[in-house]
């Protein structure tokens, strides 16, 4: 249920996106209609020729225009049409442009030329036309099949057909042209909408691909964490039978015999009562220490930064230690091992000093530069020869090395006796 939920929120968001991004490209194709056509009314009647074009044109066009960008900003039109909109905006790029074109060419132009009144030719119709047909084209291909494509281009060519037809006579050299420029324009269409369509096919089997590949991962996600969790579980039972069930067991069998020796041997039921309290207190030891150890840990918690901050106050605290700390709120991104054996090389640094270098001042500095971090514990206590120290009592700085190699990074611990004591880590 919850993954046909996803799946439906994932459908309406893309549907939505798609439909957003289709807007704002009629938006900015109106935009751009205005330009060119106000560029071609200046360039018309600035340089006038033989073919120069009816002002109308370019009022009626640019009317058109300005329509289809009130309608992108309709969210009201847009709310109520839903569907049918963006099937409305083709319609009325694709034939009131041609209409008006056609029907506007038949008018003669207001200053005639010295052969009599002139009309504009099908040929020039096509400069600001065009822009109109090819921003429909890309739409059609963009958001439907290429038969769709298909159809739309063949009923623009119709159009155009019945317009020459019904506007010149056959043969004669309009509609020749005429017939020539739809020709010409109908084979770019096709080429243009079939590019089109095709990409946004193979681009729609790829989001659909995807779409499967994330639904697999999800399922998949899904499983590891059961398989997590349950494995936790299993842990957690073992841990439990190990400590708190087992001390259990076993006071209850020395109970039921200081119960029989009660009264045949005080002195036995009193030597065994004794075992089963140090047997409770025993496992009351164990029980906690798995309780700790199925907490998480500090860094699950806090993060590095905190982490390590409230691990030296606690620790300074406690034994009355005075604290130099300085440690970044902002440390870079770290895998959980690394951070994972920053704190530990902190926390077993910080013990150390705490138990035995008879200190009055800690310092902790974490800090990260250039893409490394550095870690630096000092104290001024005692402080020991690195040369000559106890292997049996080396206050766990092989520990510290080992972690520090396995994450590769680099640990030097600095110590003279009286001079205190420097553990630095840099990964």
């Amino acid at each position: 249920m919850k993954d046909l939920r996803l799946l439906i929120y994932n459908v309406v968001v893309k549907s939505r996106t798609s439909f957003v991004a289709t807007v704002r490209l009629i938006r900015f194709a109106a935009v751009l209609w205005i330009g060119y056509l106000a560029l071609l009314a200046v360039i018309s009647q600035s340089f006038p020729g033989p073919q120069r074009m009816n002002p109308l044109y370019y009022l009626a066009l640019g009317c058109i225009a300005v329509f289809c960008l009130i309608l992108s900003y309709w969210n009201w039109i847009q709310e109520r049409l839903t569907k049918a909109f963006i099937p409305l905006i083709i319609a009325i790029i694709t034939i009131l442009p041609v209409i008006f074109s056609n029907m506007i060419s038949r008018l003669p132009l207001a200053v005639p030329g010295p052969l009599g009144p002139r009309f504009t030719t099908p040929e020039s119709l096509i400069l600001v036309v065009f822009p109109f047909l090819f921003v429909a084209l890309m739409l059609v291909a963009w958001q439907y099949k290429w038969q769709y494509v298909l159809l739309v281009i063949l009923g623009i060519a119709g159009l155009h057909f019945g317009m020459i037809w019904s506007f010149t006579d056959p043969g004669s050299p309009p509609f020749l042209g005429g017939l020539t420029v739809t020709l010409i324009q109908t084979i770019i269409f096709l080429a243009v909408g079939f590019s089109i369509s095709y990409l946004m096919s193979r681009l729609k089997e790829q989001q659909q691909s995807l779409a499967e590949a994330n639904t697999r991962l999800t399922h998949h996600a899904s499983t590891l964490e059961h398989l997590a969790t349950s494995r936790e579980r299993n842990r957690v039972a073992r841990e439990l039978h190990d400590t708190l069930a087992h001390t259990l067991s076993g006071l209850s069998v020395q109970l039921e015999a200081v119960k029989a020796y009660w009264d045949v041997d005080p002195q036995k039921a009193r030597s065994t009562l004794e075992e089963s309290l140090k047997e409770a207190h025993s496992g009351l030891g164990e029980t906690r220490r798995a309780l700790q150890a199925l907490r998480a840990s500090p860094l699950d918690d806090l993060g590095l930064s905190l982490a390590v901050r409230t691990m030296a106050e606690d620790t300074a605290a406690r034994t009355n230690l005075a604290l130099n700390l300085s440690v970044a709120d902002k440390l870079p991104s770290l895998s959980p091992d690394v951070e994972q054996c920053i704190y530990r090389v902190a926390q077993e640094a910080v013990t150390n000093v705490a138990k035995h270098a008879k200190a009055k001042t800690l310092t902790v500095n974490l800090d990260s530069t250039e893409g490394r971090v550095t870690l630096t514990v000092h104290d001024d206590g005692v402080g020991f020869d690195i040369e000559k120290k106890d292997k049996a009592n080396d206050y766990g700085l092989e520990g510290m090395q080992e972690r520090a190699q396995l994450v590769g990074g680099e640990l030097t611990v600095t110590s003279k006796p009286g001079e205190g004591t420097t553990v630095k880590l840099v990964v």
